[in-house]
């Protein structure tokens, strides 16, 4: 792999990386030759992703954290090693009528989605100011935060308001060189959303998309790997841009885009001019 896509020597934060698309960032990430921090709430199901990571021969530091709650990033940042990259990747949904919600479940989804990622954030640009060194977030948003969906509210809200975030921190960190990239992932099959894609509506929906099948995570690797490098400009994108398979697309209505995988990654040109 060429120099302008190696991650070697880099040390990456991943969160919720204990299953879905953080378990298999930190391997692919691991098999291009970076180094892993690995967090989540429970530290015994990073046991797995771990014992991946050591058998490719790279380090795998693992972390208790807890997104939501601001005081559990503040002491696993106070314990773990520094980090070059952040994978802001920790996130839950939760599916019903917005009447029929409860105050708990809209919690639980912003404050982990939303509320989570403003943490993480803040912490490791922190210690990258503090050190007077680079630094790359990488925001794990979705298609439903810039489309809507329906009977996922404080998903679409929380994931909507990742895009913003994702804009708003480029903006005030570009000058220190700290890059802030989201991907939004499409229709993708994970533990989040297994039972939605088993149901009759989620059927309905695969029959709108041409090649009549979910994307897999496998598909994502080369672009949350290209997202990680420091060669990939913060001004370079002055527009959505979608990808597939590694590629970029000229951006077009989604509509137009034949593949069940839509990744969007909103740089940020536009906002430093």
């Amino acid at each position: 792999m060429s120099q302008r896509f190696s991650v070697a020597g880099k040390r990456v934060l991943i969160t919720g990386a204990s299953s879905g698309f953080g378990a298999h960032f930190a391997i692919a990430l691991a098999e291009e030759g970076a180094d892993v921090v690995l967090a989540a709430r429970r530290v015994e199901k990073l046991e797995a992703t771990a014992e991946a990571v050591l058998a490719l021969g790279r380090e795998a530091t693992v972390v208790p954290m807890d997104v939501s709650d601001h005081a559990s990033v503040e002491a696993a940042f106070a314990q773990m090693p520094a980090v070059d990259v952040v994978v802001n990747n920790a996130g839950v949904s939760h599916e019903g009528p917005t009447d029929e919600l409860s105050e708990e479940d809209w919690d639980r989804v912003v404050d982990t989605n939303l509320k989570g990622v403003w943490a993480v954030s803040k912490f490791a640009i922190q210690q990258w100011r503090r050190d007077g060194r680079p630094g790359s977030l990488i925001n794990i948003a979705s298609i439903l935060g810039l489309r809507v969906g329906g009977r996922v509210a404080p998903y679409t809200a929380s994931k909507a308001a990742v895009v913003q975030l994702t804009k708003s921190l480029a903006l005030d960190f570009a000058r220190y060189n700290i890059r802030c990239n989201a991907i939004c992932p499409g229709y993708v099959e994970t533990d989040i959303n297994r039972d939605f894609f088993n149901s009759p509506l989620a059927e309905k929906m695969l029959k709108r998309i041409p090649y009549r099948r979910l994307g897999q995570i496998d598909e994502l690797v080369g672009i949350a790997n290209g997202v990680c490098q420091r060669s990939m400009p913060v001004t370079g994108i002055r527009r959505l841009q979608e990808f597939c398979r590694g590629d970029v697309w000229a951006c077009g209505q989604p509509s137009a885009f034949p593949h069940p995988l839509k990744f969007a990654i909103l740089s940020t040109s536009e906002f430093l001019k």
